[in-house]
């Protein structure tokens, strides 16, 4: 069975993305086409990058790297929970992009994003991020709005269409990671 991991791209404290992400892994639970798994880069405390050869090589130096790589190496695809920083995404979830290069490629990706504007310029930035990757981003995405998705600016109240348009995020996120797994079967990451 594919693994799906959802990943929790910011680290502040109050973060809203906390309350996001669990409501995607809540709804994503639901299947049974795949097993979803939360990742909080709070839990994975990357400093910003330190490795003295650049990831395409792939040769970690430092233990949190080769940890954060096996972490990623082991799933099939990842749904990506951001919110927009400055029409961009947050820093430490683009440190924890730059860390690796094999893991991500040849994966497919889901975006949700939340912000003034949904988080959509942070989606688009992160679709060129993860074309560096050779990670596959579908089309669909759900964008939450800070003035209608949260009660006062705080609490996730998600109006009813965001959850179809997650199923349909999810439906094109496991038909392309199930379709790249002979990429994955034929690139063997450097690292291993």
């Amino acid at each position: 069975m594919m693994r799906i991991g959802i990943i929790l791209g910011s680290t502040r404290p109050n973060r809203l993305g906390e309350q996001v992400a669990h409501w995607v892994l809540d709804l994503a639970a639901r299947r049974s086409d795949a097993v979803f798994e939360l990742l909080d880069l709070r839990e994975h405390a990357l400093p910003q990058l330190d490795e003295e050869v650049p990831p395409v090589v792939g040769q970690y130096q430092n233990e949190h790297t080769r940890n954060w790589a096996g972490t990623i190496a082991a799933y099939d695809g990842f749904v990506i929970v951001t919110p927009e920083y400055n029409h961009s995404v947050p820093g430490a979830l683009k440190n924890a992009l730059d860390y690796l290069y094999a893991e991500w490629g040849d994966k497919a990706m889901g975006i949700v994003s939340y912000g003034s504007v949904g988080g959509a310029r942070a989606a688009e930035q992160l679709r060129q991020i993860a074309g560096a990757l050779r990670m596959a981003d579908v089309r669909q995405q759900v964008l939450f709005s800070l003035m209608t998705d949260f009660e006062n600016f705080q609490t996730l109240q998600p109006k009813p269409f965001h959850e179809s348009a997650l199923e349909t995020m999810l439906d094109q996120l496991l038909a392309w990671s199930g379709a790249l797994t002979v990429l994955r079967r034929e690139t063997v990451p450097v690292n291993a």
